[in-house]
């Protein structure tokens, strides 16, 4: 992908020409990004045991797709959930919060994102952005719940017989509004187990599923001020009924950048990498 397309002209022109990389180990997903010469280079795979080990196979991969070697690479920045443990001693490496990644990311992703609702495996966040540099202005982070993460959207997917790629797209289809009153993940399995045994629809259930997790989500974003442009960020973005469901409780859309919102982290780390590179050699 071009750089130019993704980012537009102000941010390309401000940004150096090495190769950086940001490197986002999730707890479900590690992604990385690679920016250099002009283009941007991306890639996912699942999160092992070994953070060093799932970064390393992701830079071999950016390398290669990039046509670049390691020696060529200026500065990584990881973060993440797996980020401390992410060491280099042939490149300049620092690590950075997610939250800064995240902002960062959609920052260069859709200029005018002054609002970000980000939902990844474990836990989701509401945060505020300065649109004129990125920068984080004010976050909010779920409580130690998990409802609502991508980790419960997971298990209420193996609960209703859905791949959990399919889950967004199946409460799409739903017929009856059902309320989902728990607002803890333990005891809303109860009761979609309890449901499915009065013979409610899979599909019913898995809309109010999404209803009862974006009630949460729409409590952070109300703790922070909606200050549109809003943009959905972190593993769950590509849940359609996740997105339906917030645009309808919150009453404002979402835009859609042009790059699949579950790099936002990486991509942002890969900005920041390439400010450190500058920073270093101004």
């Amino acid at each position: 992908m071009k750089a130019q397309e993704l980012f537009g002209d102000v941010l390309v022109s401000d940004l150096p020409t090495v190769p950086a990389i940001g490197i986002d180990i999730g707890s479900r997903q590690a992604k990385a990004a690679l920016i250099g010469n002009g283009s941007v280079y991306t890639a996912i795979t699942s999160s092992g045991v070994d953070s060093q080990e799932t970064a390393d196979r992701l830079i071999g991969r950016l390398l290669r797709d990039a046509g670049i070697v390691r020696n060529d690479v200026a500065f990584v920045v990881g973060t993440g959930y797996g980020r401390i443990a992410l060491s280099y001693d042939d490149v300049p490496t620092t690590i950075v919060t997610e939250i800064s990644c995240h902002a960062m990311g959609a920052h260069a992703l859709n200029r005018g994102t002054r609002t970000i609702i980000d939902i990844g495996g474990q836990d989701a966040k509401a945060i505020r952005v300065d649109p004129d540099n990125g920068r984080v202005v004010e976050f909010v982070l779920n409580d130690k719940c998990a409802a609502g993460t991508g980790r419960f959207l997971e298990r209420i997917a193996e609960l209703l017989g859905y791949r959990l790629d399919e889950l967004g797209e199946k409460s799409l289809q739903a017929k009856k509004k059902i309320e989902i009153s728990s607002q803890c993940v333990v005891f809303a399995e109860s009761e979609v187990i309890s449901l499915k045994a009065k013979g409610e629809h899979p599909e019913d259930i898995a809309a109010a599923i999404h209803y009862a997790s974006a009630r949460r989500v729409r409590n952070l974003v109300n703790r922070v001020g909606l200050d549109p442009e809003l943009v959905f960020s972190g593993g769950v973005s590509n849940n359609l009924g996740m997105k339906r469901a917030l645009e309808d409780l919150i009453g404002h859309p979402i835009t859609t950048p042009k790059l699949d919102m579950v790099y936002a982290g990486a991509i942002g780390a890969a900005v920041i990498a390439q400010r450190h590179y500058q920073a270093g050699h101004a």
